[in-house]
């Protein structure tokens, strides 16, 4: 396996595009993404958990139940969540989508993201989807990330090469996420296309199972949003035996999807909100892998020691607090903790107890752009990573006007 240029263009037979339809006022920022593959494609997806959910998800949901699909439709800009004609616009998206392109409605998948509660005008969408539509290339991937952004500052795009049954596969994926990142299901929204031939029940086995070790280890500021959706089409078009249940294929098939998300995981924390720096949390020794999720998503969700990570000071104790309020059964004598970066490693706790470690080499390691915080519980097999950032002032400044 390796990392390849295109995004969601890299697999065969699909093309993307973005444009300013309208939907923002600010005509130098696009605001409309399309993707879509030249046939049709298994296709799965998950969503945020929050009970408030925008009404671009439930139509998704409805057209995804079959397991196919064949294009994407976003918009950014307005959320359609709370709004009073949701339903309808979410609806009249795919239906104008599906005649600018030749499918059936129910095969479009549709999400927004933007401010949630405002009316949404089915207008942008009248003139700007037929226009997209035209628009899209083999070579779109980079238009359709840019479209898809709100306050996000660094385009999210990744793609890699992999080998299933002897045939040459890709996998691409695009993301927007920056604020309102949370573990609940999925916590921005992601768009994952793939040549690979895999059966829908399978596709989404593999979605599903990833999405616990990848998106939801991913928090900026622990704000779950409304419109939180991953997709994923598979269209086959690699020519490889399709996959339809666990073996060699189906390892490596997860393994790309695996690479593909933990990227953008890092992409996403990395570009938080006003973040200055990102932090990694990497568990060791836990009693059981979901000791070692919870455990690293305290860490990195703790706004004490994100705000010690913006200062620069190596308070372990904030960190040793987080591991000991986490919902799990374990002990706390045991555990050691070890900040690094470039900059070098450092133990800073042994046996949950103060480590003599030199404060000018603290502050070496926290200065760099990531910081890693290493977990040993000593209890165990059980591992996982956690992405975060730091808490800095620009967060509040970014989220005081958001909506003004």
């Amino acid at each position: 396996m390796k990392e390849v240029i295109g995004g969601v263009c890299a697999p065969k037979g699909f093309r993307a595009g973005g444009i300013w339809c309208g939907i923002r006022k600010n005509k130098t920022k696009s605001d409309l993404a399309m993707i879509v593959s030249d046939t049709m494609c298994t296709a799965a997806g998950v969503y945020t958990k929050n009970k408030v959910k925008g009404a671009p998800i439930v139509v998704t949901k409805n057209h995804l139940a079959d397991g196919h699909a064949q294009a994407v439709i976003c918009n950014s800009g307005n959320a359609n969540t709370c709004a009073p004609n949701g339903m309808e616009i979410a609806e009249e998206t795919c239906a104008l989508t599906a005649k600018a392109l030749g499918l059936l409605p129910t095969d479009i998948i549709v999400a927004s993201t933007g401010v949630i509660g405002k009316e949404m005008e089915i207008r942008p969408f009248v003139t700007g989807i037929p226009q997209l539509a035209d628009a899209i290339t083999y070579e779109g991937s980079q238009a359709a990330a840019h479209a898809i952004m709100t306050t996000d500052t660094k385009l999210k795009e990744v793609a890699v090469e992999f080998t299933v049954g002897g045939k040459t596969c890709h996998m691409g994926a695009i993301a927007k996420g920056s604020g309102m990142i949370h573990p609940n299901m999925a916590t921005m929204l992601c768009f994952i296309t793939t040549d690979a031939a895999i059966s829908a029940p399978m596709l989404q086995k593999a979605l599903s199972d990833d999405v616990p070790d990848s998106f939801n280890q991913v928090s900026v500021d622990r704000d779950t949003s409304t419109n939180d959706t991953v997709t994923i089409m598979a269209n086959g078009m690699a020519g490889n035996n399709e996959i339809t249940g666990a073996g060699e294929d189906y390892q490596a098939f997860t393994e790309a999807l695996a690479f593909v998300t933990r990227k953008l995981s890092f992409c996403i924390a990395a570009d938080g909100e006003g973040a200055s720096r990102t932090i990694v949390c990497q568990v060791n020794g836990a009693p059981t892998k979901e000791t070692a999720r919870l455990v690293s998503r305290s860490v990195i969700s703790s706004n004490l020691f994100k705000a010690a990570v913006f200062g620069k000071d190596a308070n372990w104790g904030r960190i040793l607090c987080a591991i000991g309020y986490t919902d799990a059964e374990f002990d706390i004598e045991p555990i050691d903790v070890t900040l690094s970066s470039k900059a070098g490693s450092l133990l800073v706790c042994e046996k949950a107890a103060h480590h003599e470690f030199s404060e000018e080499k603290a502050l070496e390691i926290l200065s760099e752009d990531v910081v890693t915080v290493e977990v040993e519980m000593h209890q165990g097999n059980g591992s996982a990573t956690a992405w975060g950032c730091d808490l800095t002032y620009d967060y509040v400044k970014i989220n005081g006007d958001y909506r003004t």
